[in-house]
């Protein structure tokens, strides 16, 4: 990923999914770090300016408040804060069929072909004249870098997922590699910063993720980790009679086949999308919500799907006998692969 994603590519795409997020606690001290290490503050209002077509004024807003107050903060500490190349006023917006004329080239260099959403004419001339016009008019951000944020933005969002595939095929065509922008969904989701593959809720959400499962890492293909969950009324020296623990599974991560011997076991599915499967049965998709009650002595595995991380709770019931967990063979990938087609 280093080689295809440079510092500068990582902290625009953390920019713009902070801001698409609305996550100003962690907004503050990432553009202060990108401050530090290379963008300029003209660069950075162009980005949150950017994004406004695709986020909302609210949190474009917002995300412009909180790099003036960082720059101030900066000023106060005597930190020298780069202002970068100054922003010029396009030509183009003195003129409206310009504007129109060079959106609609922009545009169809984007899609890979001329593009009329005649279905809403307005929305049409919006994107072609205003969007592809005058905000791509700009000069402070090539092309090729606002389409890596619009991804970046949009991967931070749920329930964008054509527009996401759309502009990262339209991120290739106005100048990025193919490897660049998967690089860059990679990043995201590795800072738990994408809601396309559900990292922003696995790895910062409502149940904690825990830390890395080597203690069963043998029996898993992937990463995993594990928090145990504690009862808030527990007093000092109590324990739970019903142990729980969330587990949370990167993208492709699974168990291996097992059985539970002397218990039976009960998945909550609360993040994410998965898989269960019992042996000589169809594999089951999982989405949060959804509880499944796995009998004592089933062969089963459980995971994430390949395009997602995944978190459950996880429970296990005694039932007679000593527990234990018997673990057999792997999911491997040829098995695996076959349930995303």
């Amino acid at each position: 990923m280093a080689q295809t994603l440079t510092p500068r590519q990582q902290h625009l795409g953390t920019l713009a999914s902070l801001e698409a997020q609305g996550d100003i606690q962690r907004l503050t001290p990432a553009i202060d770090k990108a401050l530090e290490t290379g963008l300029t503050v003209n660069e950075i209002k162009e980005v949150f300016s950017h994004l406004y077509a695709y986020t909302g004024f609210p949190r474009a807003l917002n995300a412009l408040g909180v790099l003036n107050s960082v720059i101030q903060e900066r000023q106060k500490a005597g930190k020298r804060t780069p202002e970068g190349t100054a922003w010029q006023r396009p030509s183009m917006w003195d003129n409206a069929a310009d504007a129109l004329k060079q959106g609609t080239t922009t545009q169809t260099r984007l899609t890979g072909h001329p593009f009329n959403y005649d279905f809403c004419p307005q929305a049409d001339y919006y994107l072609k004249a205003h969007l592809f016009g005058d905000i791509f008019a700009g000069t402070t951000l090539t092309p090729a870098d606002r389409e890596l944020v619009t991804v970046a933005a949009l991967s931070a969002l749920k329930g964008v997922q054509p527009q996401l595939e759309a502009h990262k095929a339209g991120a290739v065509n106005m100048g990025n590699s193919s490897e660049t922008v998967e690089a860059l969904c990679q990043y995201l989701s590795q800072q738990g910063l994408s809601q396309s593959d559900c990292a922003a809720d696995a790895n910062a959400g409502a149940w904690p993720k825990g830390t890395p499962n080597t203690g069963y890492a043998q029996y898993f293909i992937g990463n995993s980790h594990v928090a145990p969950i504690q009862p808030a009324n527990l007093t000092a020296g109590e324990t739970t009679s019903l142990p729980l623990v969330n587990v949370t599974f990167e993208p492709r991560c699974r168990n291996n086949w097992h059985i539970h011997h002397g218990a039976r076991q009960v998945l909550i599915c609360v993040s994410g999308r998965g898989w269960y499967q019992e042996w000589g049965k169809e594999a089951v998709e999982l989405y949060p919500g959804m509880v499944i009650d796995i009998p004592e002595g089933v062969k089963h595995w459980h995971g994430a799907q390949h395009d997602s991380w995944f978190q459950h709770l996880t429970a296990h019931i005694a039932t007679s006998g000593p527990q234990s967990n018997e673990w057999l063979e792997a999911v491997d990938d040829t098995y695996y692969d076959k349930l995303t087609k």
